[in-house]
Order: C-alpha cells, then structure tokens, then sequence
C-alpha cells in the first residue's frame, strides 16, 4: 500500500513547518499560561497566508483547501504547540453562517473571522443542561423587528477576548425540546451582556455569559426559527471535522522520552533502560500511529468526494481517550517528579507533563463527549440499536 501524500501536500507541510520556524515563538506559547490559548499575531499572519477560509467548503465562498492539506495543517500546528484555539473556532462558526446565515452575516461578519480580524466563540451549553444542549433555556422572545434574549451560558471559552457569541436560544417552550431552538450571532458589546472568568483545573480558561434583555435585530438570526436543531447538526459536523485533525499529543510524548532519557535515578541507570518504560513509550507511538491513519482516512474519503459517517467521532474519541491515558502513564512513570507544576523550576520542560494531565480530561468532552461519541459510532457504524 502507499501511505504517501500528493506532492502538492508534502509541499504545504514544509511550507506550513517554515511558517511556524519563522512566526512561532516560545514567548507565544509560554504566554498561555495566562489561560487563553490563542496568540493575535501567529492567527493575523496565519489568516494573511489564507489559512483561516482554507478548510472552509469552496461551494459556500471558502479556501476550498483540500482535507488532506487541512489534516496536515492541523497535525504541525500540534506538533508545534501552536495556540490555536481561536483559529478552529473562527473556520466552524464562518461555516455555518456562509451554510446558514442571512446575508447581513455572510457579507459583513464571515469575511473579518476568515480575515483574522474578528473572534468567534460557542454559545451552546447551560448551567443545567450539560452536554444535552437541547435542553437549552435561554428564551428569544420576539418584540416588533427585534428579539429579546434572557438566559446563560455556561463554557463559553474564548468570550473574554471575542467579539461574537452563536447563540443556541429557545424561542418555543410548547413543543419538543428539539424543535423549538433558534440560533443566532450576537455580538458581544451588546447592551445586557456580562462575561465572568471560570478557571478551571488545567490552564485554559472559561467564562460564564450573561444575557439580560439583549436586543438584536432579525437579521442577526442563524438559520430558521425553531430550526435551531438542524444548525446545531451543522455545527457540530464542523466541529468534529475539525477535531477529527487532532492526534494524542506528540508533545507530550516527546516531553516523557526526554525525561526517560536524562533522568538519572539513584543506581545511575536511566528510565529509558526500564523495559516497562520503554513499552509505554512505544506503546503512545504506536497510538499516534494509529490515529493519524484514522484521521488520514477520513480525510482521503472527503478528498474523494465519499460522504463520510461516524469517521471524525471515531478519530475525536480515539486521539482524546489515549491522550488522557499517555498522560496519567507518564506521571506514574516520573513518581513526585510528575507533580511538578510549570511554577516550580525544577520541573521537567516546565511541567509539560502535569500541565497537559490537567488538560486532558477536557478534549474528552468538548465536540461532543466520548460517551456520546461512542453512541454515535455503535450507532452510525456497528449498526446497534439506539441506547437512549
């Protein structure tokens, strides 16, 4: 079999690898650890190079960059450490408004998020909804021209520095939950609207939202009223999409390959000499392997044209459970010394290890979790009855 790319592809690989030697710094990925995972000029130059409309469909006004191409970017921007954070949500919301959105959104709010000028970020989950968030409860009550919006969000990462929320809302009560949901793009200086910090337990941080009588026009609306179902479906292939690109951290695996190879215990032998630790290592490798072959598949099936399934759950739900695995068996491999934090200096490579075990958890849940994740699959792919 040949596992090799295009030409044309290896060619964006370099290109994207001299990009990141030239515009990435360390100072860029250290100054993460204030809880935002995003850097304004590593997204404004990626947004020049046409970065951001590439991996948006060519039919809907996109890049139309092949999947291939937008696995690879994907894949060296994680290789690299890259903060992207606002780059994958600025490609999915452009989607569905040029998929969904009025033509006020299209022509003035999709070409300043794929420009790099305007943030994004998702307005989905509530404080009692969770994962189910078509148990939403935010009320969009119409008055004349306007719509009056009243409720919160919960999870709303990246709002603190963004300039627009998509906005799951109810605008029916009556009828069955998934039928009564309304999407719109709200921008947040909007009168009424209030934004407060959640920490959480690894770096990043969150925000709660607050809507208290926001008034918007209708040409702010997503899609149809009450059709809020067949948006958030659209979304959430965008988003999968994106995350099926996604790999177990190589980085992190670098970090614990390094420890294994320069720690020196006290009989003067190295952890790398362990058998049990090298199988670990290999072991996360060959993870890494297995994931880019999904992730690798898929792409190729929509370079073809073939309207894939249940792939990008499979990807997402594999690269996100081993990740957490690899983490919590690094740790356990460094004892006390894989407590460290990136605070303390005698941490290894700046506690790279017990900063992404506190992380990990995270990627399990967010574009759907692993327990939904796997209904989708036994669902879509092994053809099993529907558990719920």
């Amino acid at each position: 079999m040949d596992f090799s790319f295009p030409p044309e592809v290896e060619e964006f690989r370099a290109e994207v690898r001299e990009f990141l030697a030239e515009h990435l710094t360390d100072e860029m990925i250290d100054a993460t650890h204030d809880g935002t995972i995003h850097a304004p000029a590593l997204h404004a130059a990626m947004a020049e190079r046409g970065w951001l409309a590439g991996p948006v469909p060519e039919e809907l006004g996109g890049g139309g960059r092949g999947a291939l191409a937008s696995v690879v970017l994907n894949e060296e921007l994680q290789l690299a450490r890259a903060p992207i954070d606002a780059m994958a949500v600025s490609i999915v919301v452009a989607s569905i408004l040029l998929e969904h959105g009025s033509e006020h959104l299209k022509t003035t709010v999709v070409p300043r998020l794929l420009d790099g000028t305007a943030l994004g970020c998702f307005g989905y989950t509530e404080p009692e909804s969770g994962s189910d968030v078509a148990a939403a409860r935010t009320r969009a009550v119409r008055d004349g021209d306007e719509w009056v919006i009243n409720g919160a969000k919960m999870w709303t990462t990246l709002a603190h520095i963004a300039d627009y929320v998509i906005l799951l809302t109810r605008t029916d009560p009556d009828v069955a939950k998934h039928e009564g949901l309304t999407f719109f793009l709200v921008p947040l200086d909007t009168p009424g609207i209030e934004i407060r910090p959640v920490p959480t337990m690894a770096v990043e941080r969150s925000n709660a939202t607050f809507y208290d009588d926001v008034r918007i026009t209708d040409e702010w609306r997503v899609g149809e009223v009450d059709g809020g179902w067949t948006v958030m479906k659209t979304a959430l292939k965008y988003e999968r999409g994106i995350a099926g690109g996604q790999f177990p951290s190589p980085p992190v695996i670098d970090a614990a390959v390094d420890w294994a190879r320069t720690h020196q215990r006290a009989d003067g032998s190295r952890p790398i000499d362990d058998p049990t630790v090298r199988e670990k290592l290999m072991r996360a490798l060959i993870d890494v392997e297995v994931c880019r072959g999904f992730a690798y598949h898929t792409a190729a099936l929509a370079e073809d044209g073939v309207m894939f399934g249940v792939e990008g759950s499979m990807t997402k739900l594999f690269a996100s459970e081993r990740y957490k695995q690899h983490c919590r068996w690094f740790q356990d491999l460094m004892g006390v010394e894989g407590l460290l934090t990136h605070h303390n200096p005698d941490a290894h490579l700046g506690g790279r290890i017990e900063e992404h075990l506190r992380h990990s958890p995270v990627t399990t849940i967010y574009g759907g979790t692993s327990e939904i994740s796997r209904n989708l699959i036994a669902e879509g792919h092994l053809g099993l009855p529907r558990a719920r």
